[in-house]
């Protein structure tokens, strides 16, 4: 769904392991990371699409992770001129996401990134908390500083709860 502004509703899936290390995806064929996303879809909630997109880009089920905290507001990106697709109708200028902090319950073997037709991911890795702000592509940086800032403390709760 694309609003009336031109940015598609989306959810962002940042999972967390018992370690405090996060799901990095290797995008398919290109040398670029990122966490899972994915668009919103007509009469679904931000939480279902969450559900959703974890099924088809990770393989998990809602059984396999804890809902710790997602974000209060939208937080949008606009894409790069040579991305915007004037050609298509309504015209998409970037992307409003609601962010999710899953825990992981589950062992990572559960984790498969061939439940889609088409994979999302063709790799990926636990990586430090704050690494995927400088390393997922320019644009989206300074959302995923803000998603990260403020899912922060959410990650802690886990991470002591499972820990004490």
């Amino acid at each position: 769904m694309i609003d009336e502004e031109g940015y598609r509703l989306n959810v962002g899936i940042i999972i967390v392991n018992k370690e405090g290390k996060l799901f990095w995806g290797k995008r398919m064929h290109q040398e670029a990371w990122q966490f899972p996303q994915g668009g919103v879809r007509e009469h679904e909630t931000p939480q279902q699409a969450v559900f959703r997109e974890l099924k088809e880009e990770v393989g998990l089920e809602p059984s396999d992770v804890r809902v710790l905290g997602r974000t209060q507001d939208w937080l949008s990106y606009d894409l790069p001129k040579h991305l915007i697709r004037h050609y298509s109708q309504p015209v998409c200028i970037g992307q409003k996401q609601i962010w999710f902090l899953l825990g992981m319950l589950s062992e990572e073997e559960k984790i498969d990134l061939n439940t889609h037709e088409t994979p999302e991911f063709e790799g990926w890795s636990w990586v430090d908390y704050w690494l995927p702000v400088q390393n997922v592509v320019e644009f989206k940086q300074s959302v995923y500083q803000q998603a990260l800032t403020e899912l922060e403390e959410h990650l802690n709760k886990f991470w002591i709860k499972e820990h004490a």
